[in-house]
């Protein structure tokens, strides 16, 4: 079993070859490899989360499985993400866990992560079809871990527009950069006031959807400050029980210029009551 000190190299041996903020990467690299220099321990669970704190110094967004039955070795090139299940996520409904009108009028829409737009875009078509002509809408990210960001900005157009708007450039270290828009068609009334519930779980691209929306306006802001995770992140097995979720790009809202990376989406009201 790989020691400690040795995963952590190769963790820190990969940053420079993926993320796009090259100073990032490098006085990320070496705070991990100065941290855990000499640590001859085996990697573990509470090891991984050890490197993950540390990391979120300069990445929110990386993250470390311990697998203790894995047996594929580290990886030397990055093969990107598998093949996703859309059957599996056609079954979940596209992790659209709710959707109701309250006795005032109000359209309540709970979604719990943001699954392929292959298979998301009907039930978002469908849930917010059902709330346009609501007198407002609460849209319920307070469980959402993130996912396609396709899917979030299928979302951000039901709410901004008939329009395509023009969300995010997302920056990679290999010099590619990929915009995101929205893809335009029908949308809520720009009238109906929208409130999102952002928390501790809203995360990645959970946390891009309610940055885009409020950069913009459209939307207020209700609960507690989100985790800060603004990276897009990319599989790499680092060991044969170890899989890192690495950072490879960087995004940038046109609106604003920056993203939430390490401050979290700022809520404008606190609390999390749909009232």
């Amino acid at each position: 079993m790989d020691d400690l000190a040795t995963v952590v190299g190769r963790l820190a041996g990969w940053l420079p070859r993926l993320m796009p903020d090259r100073d990032r990467a490098d006085a990320l690299a070496t705070l991990l490899t100065e941290t855990f220099a000499g640590r001859t321990d085996p990697v573990d669970a509470d090891a991984c989360a050890e490197v993950e704190r540390v990391a979120w110094t300069y990445s929110r967004h990386l993250m470390l499985s311990f697998e203790p039955d894995g047996t594929d070795p580290p990886d030397t090139e990055s093969h990107g993400w598998p093949r996703p299940d859309l059957a599996d996520a056609r079954r979940r409904a596209a992790a659209i866990s709710e959707v109701r009108r309250l006795p005032d009028g109000t359209c309540v829409i709970r979604v719990d992560g943001l699954e392929p737009i292959a298979a998301a875009r009907p039930y978002v078509d469908a849930a917010f079809a059902l709330a346009s002509a609501a007198e407002r809408i609460v849209l319920d990210l307070r469980a959402n871990g993130g996912g396609d960001p396709a899917t979030a900005a299928a979302i951000a157009g039901w709410l901004l527009g008939e329009d395509s708007v023009h969300l995010s450039d997302v920056y990679y270290g290999h010099g590619a950069i990929r915009q995101w828009w929205t893809p335009g068609g029908p949308a809520v009334p720009g009238d109906v006031p929208v409130s999102v519930l952002v928390g501790p779980g809203t995360f990645s691209s959970g946390e891009a959807l309610a940055y885009h929306l409020q950069a913009r306006g459209r939307v207020i802001v209700v609960g507690e400050r989100t985790p800060g995770g603004a990276d897009h992140v990319t599989p790499i097995r680092l060991a044969p029980t170890v899989l890192g979720l690495l950072p490879e790009a960087r995004v940038v809202d046109i609106r604003t210029g920056g993203n939430w990376e390490g401050v979290g989406v700022q809520p404008e009201i606190a609390g999390g009551s749909l009232s």
